[in-house]
C-alpha cells in the first residue's frame, strides 16, 4: 500500500520476486564457490549462474515453485529441483545446492534482501537528513510557539525543531549503515550446522561463498542464533520510529488551524502508516529467536513474512520522508502570527523569573498568575495587563521594575536559551563524515 522503497535493481526490496532473486543469487554463488574450491567441474559456476536468472523463469516454473513450497514447507527444495533442470550442462548440475540445506539458502537470501533494503533506506534517509539540515540552517531564528503536552509553551525556533528531526535521521542512518556493514553474514552449515557432507572443505567453501556474495564470513553457522535477523529488524524499526516523529510533527503543524508548514499529507500519512506496523513486526521476530537445538521447527519459518514486510516498510517510509522534507514549505508569517496571538502568555515563565529577585518567588508567582488569568479571561495581552493594571503597576514600581524591563521579558527572541547552540551542534554533527564499513569481519 505504501510502497516507495525500490531495490537497487528496481522494484520492491522484499516481495516474492526479490526473495526469488536473492535465493537464486545464493545458489549461483554457491556453485561458483564449489568450483573455486575444486569440488565442482570447471564451468559449473557459470552454468548455474546463467540458469539462475529469475527473469527467465516462466509462469509454469513459478507455479511449480509455489506448489513445491506448500509440500515441503520451504521454497528452496522446489527451487533447487527447477534450477537443476534448467542447467544445460549435465556435469554442472551436481553443483546446485551441494552441501547446503534449505535454511542456508533462505537465511543468506534474507541477508541479501537486508543489504538492499538497508542501502535503499540509507540513501533516502541521507537525502531527508540533508533537507532537514537545510531547514535547520535557514530557520535557526524563525520564532514559533513551543508546544508541550499539546499545549502552548515557551517560544522555540523552527530551526531547532528541524534540528531535532535531523538528529534522529542522522542516528537512523548511522545504525542502518552499521548493521548493513557489520552484521550481514552468509549462512552455510548444512543439515545440522556441521557441513559434514563437505568434509574438511566446508569452511573453505563457506569463505568463498561469502566472498562471492560480498557478505561476511561468520565464525560458525547461526541457524538458531537469530541476532543478525533481529539486528536488521531493530534498526529498520528504529528508522521508522525516527521518521514517525518527523511525520507526526508535520501533520500537526500543517493543520488548518495551525498552518505553520505545508507539505504532502500523503507522504506524512504514508510514513505514519508504515511506522505504526513496525513495532509488532519487530516483536514477532524477537519472539522467533527462541529456536530449538540445531534447526528450529516453526520459529524460523515464522520469520520470513515479518522480516520481509519490515524491510519494505522501512525502505518505503525512508523514500516518503525524502519527498516530504524536500518539498516542505515553512510559513514563517503564520508562525509569527500564532506566536503573537498567544498574547505573551508563553513568556509568563520569563516574567516570573524577572520578578522573583525583587519580590520573592511566592509573590512573583502569584502576581504573574493573577495577570495571566486576567489576560486569558479578557483576551487582553499579558503585556497590557501587567503594565496597565493599577494594583500590578504599583507592585512593579515599588520593586523598581521598569516598563522597559517588562517589555524585554516579553520579547520571545530573548528567551531562546541554548537553541542557537543546539542547532549549531546538530549541523556540525551532520557535517561529519559517516564512518566507513567495518571490514575486520562479522561480529
Amino acid at each position: 500500500m505504501f510502497g516507495r522503497g525500490p531495490a537497487p535493481g528496481g522494484g520492491p526490496v522484499a516481495d516474492d520476486g526479490a526473495w526469488l532473486r536473492s535465493m537464486l543469487a545464493a545458489e549461483a554463488a554457491l556453485a561458483r564457490a564449489l568450483e573455486r574450491a575444486g569440488l565442482a567441474p570447471r564451468g559449473a559456476g557459470a552454468a548455474v549462474t546463467k540458469a539462475a536468472d529469475a527473469a527467465d523463469f516462466g509462469t509454469a516454473e513459478l507455479a511449480e515453485l509455489s506448489r513445491a513450497a506448500a509440500l515441503t514447507g520451504s521454497p528452496v527444495p522446489g527451487l533447487a529441483r527447477v534450477l537443476t533442470r534448467r542447467v544445460a550442462d549435465p556435469a554442472a548440475r551436481a553443483a546446485v545446492h551441494a552441501g547446503a540445506t534449505s535454511q542456508d539458502i533462505m537465511d543468506t537470501a534474507a541477508m541479501l534482501l537486508g543489504r538492499d533494503a538497508l542501502s535503499a533506506a540509507v540513501t533516502d534517509l541521507t537525502a531527508a537528513a540533508d533537507a532537514a539540515a537545510g531547514l535547520a540552517g535557514t530557520h535557526r531564528r524563525t520564532l514559533m510557539i513551543g508546544r508541550t503536552l499539546l499545549q502552548q509553551a515557551v517560544p522555540v525556533t523552527f530551526g531547532q525543531v528541524a534540528a531535532g528531526w535531523l538528529s534522529g535521521l542522522d542516528s537512523a542512518v548511522e545504525w542502518l549503515a552499521f548493521v548493513r556493514d557489520t552484521r550481514l553474514a552468509v549462512q552455510f552449515g548444512g543439515a545440522a550446522g556441521t557441513l559434514a557432507s563437505l568434509g574438511a572443505d566446508g569452511t573453505r567453501v563457506r569463505a568463498l561463498l561469502a566472498e562471492e556474495l560480498g557478505l561476511a564470513d561468520p565464525p560458525l553457522p547461526w541457524h538458531t542464533e537469530r541476532l543478525r535477523v533481529i539486528d536488521v529488524a531493530a534498526v529498520s524499526a528504529r528508522a521508522c520510529a525516527a521518521l514517525s516523529k518527523v511525520a507526526r510533527d508535520v501533520t500537526l503543524l500543517a493543520q488548518a488551524e495551525v498552518g505553520e508548514v505545508k507539505g504532502s499529507p500523503v507522504a506524512a500519512v504514508a510514513i505514519l502508516g508504515c511506522a505504526r506496523q513496525a513495532p509488532g513486526l519487530l516483536a514477532t521476530l524477537v519472539a522467533c529467536a527462541e529456536q530449538e537445538h540445531q534447526r528450529a521447527a516453526g520459529a524460523w519459518q515464522a520469520e520470513w513474512q515479518p522480516y520481509g514486510h519490515l524491510l519494505e516498510l522501512a525502505a518505503s517510509a525512508a523514500a516518503w520522508s525524502r519527498d516530504l522534507l524536500a518539498a516542505l514549505e515553512v510559513d514563517t508569517a503564520r508562525m509569527a502570527a500564532n506566536l503573537a496571538e498567544a498574547g505573551g502568555m508563553p513568556l509568563a515563565e520569563r516574567v516570573s523569573a524577572l520578578l522573583r529577585g525583587p519580590l520573592g518567588a511566592p509573590q512573583a508567582h502569584d502576581l504573574v498568575a493573577t495577570a495571566a488569568a486576567k489576560s486569558a479571561m479578557s483576551g487582553v495581552p499579558l503585556r497590557d495587563v501587567l503594565l496597565a493594571t493599577p494594583e500590578i503597576e504599583v507592585v512593579l514600581t515599588k520593586a523598581g521594575i521598569s516598563h522597559a524591563r517588562v517589555e524585554a521579558a516579553l520579547d520571545p527572541a530573548g528567551y531562546l536559551g541554548s537553541s542557537e547552540a543546539f542547532i549549531t551542534a546538530a549541523l556540525a554533527a551532520h557535517a561529519r563524515p559517516t564512518p566507513g564499513p567495518v571490514t575486520a569481519g562479522a561480529r
